[in-house]
C-alpha cells in the first residue's frame, strides 16, 4: 500500500471525553495513570450487596470478588440543560444520560459546536451491552413495563444523541460483548471513509447496577477474588467490572487539517474478525483468530508491525486469554523487531477495572494520551511474569514503571485491541500527529482580543468563570496557548448560551483580572485604542444576547485550543428516590404534573407542547393522576387539554370529584 493512499484514508481523533472510575475526563485519566493508581473499590451498598453475595469458593448465586471500577455519582444529571423534565430524568437510564453528557464534553474538546453540526450528516457509534436500569425496573412486576421505559431499549442510546444533536447520519448500536466500543470505532472509521459521515462520535457505556453477570462470570471462573485485573501475572484469575462512558470525535484526517482542528491522534486503519471455527468452543478464544485481525489492521494501516511502539492490550488478567494475546502480539508485531527494542504492552484494566463493552474506548484513550505525553505508564498487579508465556522467545515488556516513548525520527505508533467473547477481536492503528506548523506570524503580544463566555444558567456561568480564570493564571494550562487562540478558541469554537459574559485584555494576567475583577484595566495602548473601543462595543452586543460575526473579529482563523469544559449543574435522578415533594402552590395535581413534567418555565397561556408535555409524557400523566386521585383518568379528556390555565382547571375539578 503506497504512503499518499494510507495518509488519504487516515482519520484524525480530534476531542474525547470520558467518565471512568477514578477520573472524570482524560486528564484526570492520565494523572490517574501516570501516579499508577488503582481506582478499583468496594462495591457501594447502592449497586447490589456485595457482602452477602460474596465467596470464596464458587457457589450457585454467589460471586467471587467485592471489588470493581465504580463511577462517582452515576446517578447526577443536569436534566435542565438538556430540557428534561424531573419525570422523564427519573426514567432515563442513568448510561443515557451520562453518554449525553460526555458527548458534549466530546465534541467541546473537539472545537466542534452542535448547533452548526445540525442537520448534517454526522454518525454516532456506540457500543454498549448492558441495560441494567431497564431490566431492573422490568423485574418489579408488569407495572414496571410502563410507556416510560421505552426511551430505555438500548438502541436509544445513539437514537437519542442523535434525536438531541440533530446527527441525521447512521445512528447504530454495537454489541459484540467486551470488543463492542472498538468496534463501534472501526464503523466509524468505515462511515468516514466512505464519506457517509463527514464527521462521527464512537462510544462506548458500561454501568454494572446489578450482581446478575458477577455471579455469571463467577460460576464460569472469569471474576478475579480481589476485584483486580492482573494482566500477565501468573496469578491472573479474571477480570473486575468496571463502569465507563467514553465518546471520541472523529474525522477525515484531510478535512480536520483544513479545517485546523485539533489532531490529538490519527487512526491508520483498523480491522475486525470472527475467530469462526478456528477454536473448539465459540466463546474459547482462538490464537488464529487474533494473529489474523492483527495482521489485517495492520495491512489496512500500511504500517510495518514491526515498528510499533506501544499497544493497548485487551489484558483482562485472564489466564487463559492473557496467554494467546500476548503470543499472538509477540508473533505478529515482534516479526523483524530489531534486538533491544520489545514491544511495549499495558492495560488500563489494572488501573480501573475490566469496563466490557466500554472497555476498548478506555483503552484507545489511554493509548492517545501515551502518544500525546510521550510516556507509557506502567501496567499494575504485575509480581510473577506468567509462566504460560514464552516470554525469552517473544520480544514484549510490560512496564513496571513510567517509560519514555523514545524518539525514532517519526511519529510514534501505538495499537490497541479489545476481544469480545461473541469471537469478534478488533485492533485499531494510531500514530501520533505530525508537529504541528504555525501557518502565520504570532500577533504582537500586546495586542488586545475579546474573550466571550456563557453557559446554561447564571450558576454554571459563574462556574465557568472561575475555571477559565485558574486556566490563563500562572500554572494555568491555558498559559502554554496564546491569547488570541484562546480567545478563538472560545467565540468560534463553543457553543454560546442565554447567560454570558465578555471581557477584553492582551495578555493572560489582564484576562484573569478582567475575569476576577482584581486589578485595574491597564489603559490600551495608543495604537490599540480604536480596537479596544470597537472590540468593547461587540462585547457589549454579546452580553445582550445579540449574534455576532466572529469572522469580523478576528479576521483570521486561529488555533483550536483546550479551554476548560462546561460545569454541568447536576442532580440526582433515581427510581422511587424523588418522593412526594410539596407541590408549591397548594399540593393539587396540576402542579404536580408542572413539576415533575414541564421542561421550560410557562404561565397559564403556555400550550402543554410548548414546555414539553409530549404524547408519551400524556401517557405517563395518565397512569400517574389515575394512582395519586383514587379515580380512573380518561385518556382522551386529559388528551382534549391544550393549555397550562386547562390543566389547571381540569385537575381542580378532578380533586373536587375525588373528594
Amino acid at each position: 500500500m503506497n504512503r499518499p493512499y494510507a495518509d488519504a484514508r487516515s482519520v484524525a481523533v480530534i476531542g474525547m471525553a470520558c467518565r471512568l472510575p477514578g477520573a472524570t475526563g482524560a486528564d484526570e485519566l492520565w494523572k490517574l495513570l501516570r501516579e499508577g493508581g488503582d481506582a478499583t473499590s468496594e462495591t457501594p451498598p447502592e449497586r447490589f450487596d456485595a457482602g452477602a453475595l460474596h465467596t470464596e469458593r464458587p457457589a450457585p448465586g454467589r460471586i467471587a470478588g467485592r471489588r470493581a471500577g465504580y463511577l462517582e455519582r452515576m446517578a447526577e444529571f443536569d436534566a435542565e440543560f438538556f430540557g428534561m423534565s424531573v419525570n422523564e430524568a427519573v426514567e432515563l437510564d442513568p448510561q443515557q444520560r451520562l453518554l449525553l453528557m460526555t458527548a458534549w464534553d466530546a465534541l467541546e474538546d473537539a472545537g466542534q459546536r452542535p448547533d452548526l453540526l445540525a442537520g448534517t450528516r454526522t454518525g454516532v457509534f456506540v457500543g454498549n451491552a448492558r441495560a441494567d436500569y431497564f431490566e431492573q425496573a422490568l423485574r418489579q412486576g408488569l407495572e414496571g413495563a410502563t410507556a416510560g421505559q421505552l426511551g430505555n431499549v438500548r438502541s436509544l442510546l445513539p437514537a437519542r444523541l442523535s434525536h438531541l444533536f440533530d446527527f441525521r447520519g447512521p445512528s447504530v448500536l454495537l454489541d459484540t460483548a467486551c470488543s463492542s466500543s472498538l468496534v463501534a470505532v472501526h464503523s466509524a472509521v468505515q462511515s468516514l471513509r466512505a464519506r457517509e459521515s463527514p464527521l462521527a462520535l464512537a462510544a462506548g457505556v458500561n454501568l454494572a447496577l446489578r450482581a446478575d453477570e458477577s455471579v455469571m462470570m463467577t460460576q464460569a471462573g472469569g471474576m478475579a477474588a480481589d476485584g483486580r485485573s492482573k494482566f500477565g501475572d501468573a496469578r491472573a484469575d479474571g477480570h473486575a467490572p468496571s463502569d465507563a462512558v467514553a465518546v471520541v470525535v472523529l474525522k477525515p484526517l484531510d478535512a480536520a487539517l483544513a479545517d485546523g482542528d485539533r489532531i490529538r491522534a490519527v487512526i491508520r486503519g483498523s480491522a475486525v474478525g470472527n475467530d469462526g471455527r478456528t477454536s473448539d468452543s465459540v466463546l474459547n478464544p482462538s490464537l488464529t483468530g487474533q494473529i489474523e485481525v492483527l495482521r489485517w489492521a495492520y495491512e489496512d494501516a500500511g504500517v510495518d508491525p514491526a515498528d510499533v511502539d506501544y499497544v493497548e492490550a485487551h489484558g483482562a488478567g485472564s489466564p487463559a486469554l492473557d496467554p494467546l494475546e500476548l503470543t499472538a502480539l509477540g508473533e505478529v508485531l515482534g516479526a523483524g523487531r530489531p534486538a533491544g527494542r520489545p514491544l511495549l504492552v499495558g492495560s488500563v484494566k489494572t488501573n480501573i477495572g475490566h469496563a466490557e463493552a466500554a472497555g476498548g474506548l478506555a483503552g484507545l484513550i489511554k493509548a492517545v494520551l501515551c502518544l500525546e505525553h510521550g510516556q507509557v505508564p506502567a501496567s499494575l498487579h504485575l509480581d510473577t511474569p506468567n509462566p504460560q508465556v514464552a516470554w525469552e522467545q517473544l520480544p514484549l515488556e510490560i512496564p513496571g514503571t513510567l517509560r519514555e516513548l523514545p524518539d525514532r525520527g517519526r511519529p510514534a505508533l501505538a495499537g490497541v485491541s479489545g476481544q469480545g467473547s461473541s469471537a469478534l477481536n478488533a485492533h485499531v492503528v494510531l500514530s501520533r500527529p505530525a508537529p504541528y506548523e504555525a501557518g502565520l506570524p504570532a500577533p504582537p503580544g500586546d495586542t488586545p482580543y475579546l474573550l466571550p463566555l456563557s453557559a446554561h444558567t447564571p450558576a454554571a456561568l459563574d462556574t465557568l468563570v472561575q475555571a477559565y480564570a485558574a486556566h490563563l493564571s500562572p500554572g494555568g494550562a491555558g498559559t502554554a496557548y496564546t491569547p488570541r487562540d484562546l480567545c478563538y478558541t472560545a467565540a468560534v469554537r463553543r457553543t454560546h448560551h442565554a447567560h454570558r459574559l465578555a471581557v477584553i485584555g492582551a495578555t493572560h494576567e489582564e484576562l484573569a483580572a478582567a475575569l476576577t475583577g482584581t486589578g485595574r484595566a491597564p489603559k490600551p495602548k495608543r495604537e490599540w485604542r480604536q480596537r479596544t473601543t470597537d472590540l468593547a462595543t461587540v462585547a457589549d452586543r454579546y452580553r445582550a444576547g445579540e449574534p455576532v460575526d466572529w469572522t469580523e473579529v478576528f479576521a483570521t482563523p486561529g488555533r483550536c485550543v483546550p479551554l476548560p469544559a462546561y460545569p454541568w449543574q447536576t442532580k440526582r435522578y433515581w427510581s422511587g428516590e424523588q418522593g412526594e415533594q410539596p407541590a408549591g402552590d397548594g399540593g393539587d395535581l396540576s402542579a404536580w404534573v408542572l413539576r415533575e413534567h414541564a421542561r421550560t418555565g410557562f404561565d397559564d397561556g403556555s400550550t402543554l407542547t410548548e414546555i414539553g408535555i409530549d404524547s408519551l409524557a400524556r401517557l405517563r400523566i395518565v397512569v400517574e393522576l389515575t394512582k395519586r386521585s383514587g379515580r380512573e383518568v380518561d385518556p382522551e379528556e386529559f388528551g382534549r387539554l391544550r393549555t397550562v390555565g386547562e390543566l389547571r382547571r381540569w385537575a381542580r375539578e378532578l380533586e373536587a370529584q375525588a373528594r
